[in-house]
């Protein structure tokens, strides 16, 4: 590839991840508008590797749609490229948050911003929802792997394993159905036996006294700030919304650096700002440190998953054209398939909370099946009638209001 034509990729990276770290919102949905606009839409990687990409992304610690748009980044330019890609789709998220946060005891939280989050719920969960079902239909193309997607999805609602636990079982399946039922059985017996060990010391690590050193919360700080964030960004599995609920533990109970409506505060502006909603790590450090604190806590949270993408997908490239290793991504792309199907489910009652959502999801599923219009446009679409929605029921309530007063 020609030097121009690397600039040229990079540009496009910068370009693409800038926009949709600036507009997408949803969680995990944003991996659905990633799978939209840069699979789906300009081609950046197969449906099959786009999936590879969810398996990774999946099965390591960190925040997964950052680490996601690392790997897209790496697919169109290289190393450079997955730096480029995760920067341009982190900053601008750390950046409204800033501002939100200096604003926020000033202006608080406005009728307007609220009802814009009401109309972007369902779009969201509806481009989510076309994303699972497109690069469902690539992951599984065999009865073996519906069952996989299945038996992946009933293990995520009821089971304690986990999800990096379960794509690495999967994996295994992959190996025992597709490769080798003696190399396939022997790594499910391994695997099966750690998860067990690892989840016994985790039980017993819950229990006070047991593997917990008891002492005085540490002081708010920005050492103690970076060293804990990056813990958090480092060890925990489940992506952002896992992560939030580590750190309200830790922060609100233990360590008591916020107060629990301080702590609520915060996941408010996460749910104003478009990205991850692991930088409300950055509003963390805002409230330890001011502007410092808020620099060094996004960075701290973010700093592992790119050091681990960074690392993993240069090896990657050399291993996953290799017969077992593609035997085993067959048993994992119809598991992530399942996990995705699960935090649909889990998201459907924040995100649809009455017929009028249900309804804008729907319409949503029909745009995007029968025409390709740009994700962004929808979204837009659905703010505006979210906040026209938010408005008529104001102007509903105040006329009711102003009845019964006459009345009375």
């Amino acid at each position: 590839m020609s030097a121009r034509k690397i600039v040229e990729n990079w540009k496009d990276t910068a370009a693409q991840l800038l926009k949709i770290g600036a507009t997408a919102y949803g969680g995990p949905a944003i991996m659905g508008i990633m799978q939209a606009e840069l699979q789906e839409k300009r081609q950046w990687v197969s449906k099959e590797r786009f999936v590879e990409g969810l398996s990774l992304v999946n099965m390591l610690p960190g925040a997964t749609a950052a680490q996601l748009s690392i790997f897209l980044g790496y697919a169109r330019g290289g190393w450079w490229g997955g730096l480029l890609g995760g920067l341009c789709f982190v900053l601008p998220g750390f950046f409204v948050l800033l501002v939100l946060t200096m604003g926020y005891a000033v202006l608080g939280v406005t009728p307007v911003l609220r009802g814009a989050l009401y109309g972007l719920g369902p779009v969201v969960m509806g481009i989510y929802l076309v994303a699972v079902y497109r690069l469902g239909k690539a992951a599984m193309n065999t009865r073996s792997q519906v069952s996989i997607a299945i038996a992946a999805a009933v293990a995520a609602l009821a089971s304690p394993v986990g999800v990096a636990g379960i794509l690495l079982l999967a994996g295994g399946v992959g190996l025992w159905l597709f490769h080798s039922r003696k190399l396939g059985a022997t790594v499910l017996v391994s695997l099966a036996a750690c998860l067990a060990v690892l989840h016994i010391i985790a039980r017993s690590a819950s229990v006070p006294g047991v593997l917990t050193a008891p002492g005085d919360p540490p002081a708010a700080g920005l050492l103690p700030l970076a060293a804990f964030l990056l813990k958090v960004g480092a060890l925990t599995f489940g992506g952002g919304l896992t992560m939030i609920a580590f750190m309200q533990e830790q922060l609100v109970s233990q360590f008591h650096w916020l107060t629990p409506q301080e702590f609520i505060d915060g996941l408010a502006l996460g749910q104003f700002t478009p990205g991850p909603i692991l930088m409300v790590a950055a509003y963390v450090g805002y409230k330890v440190a001011g502007v410092t604190g808020a620099v060094i806590g996004g960075a701290a949270a973010f700093l592992p998953s790119f050091v681990m993408m960074l690392a993993i997908l240069p090896a990657l490239d050399r291993v996953r054209k290799l017969v077992w290793t593609r035997a085993a991504l067959r048993g994992i792309a119809p598991a992530v398939i399942g996990i995705l199907a699960v935090s649909l489910v889990r998201l459907a009652p924040y995100a649809l909370p009455d017929l009028f959502a249900i309804a804008t999801l729907v319409a949503t599923v029909v745009v995007l099946m029968l025409w390709r219009e740009a994700t962004l446009k929808i979204m837009l679409l659905g703010a505006v009638l979210g906040i026209a929605r938010s408005r008529l029921f104001s102007l509903s309530g105040a006329k009711a209001l102003l009845y019964t007063v006459t009345r009375a």
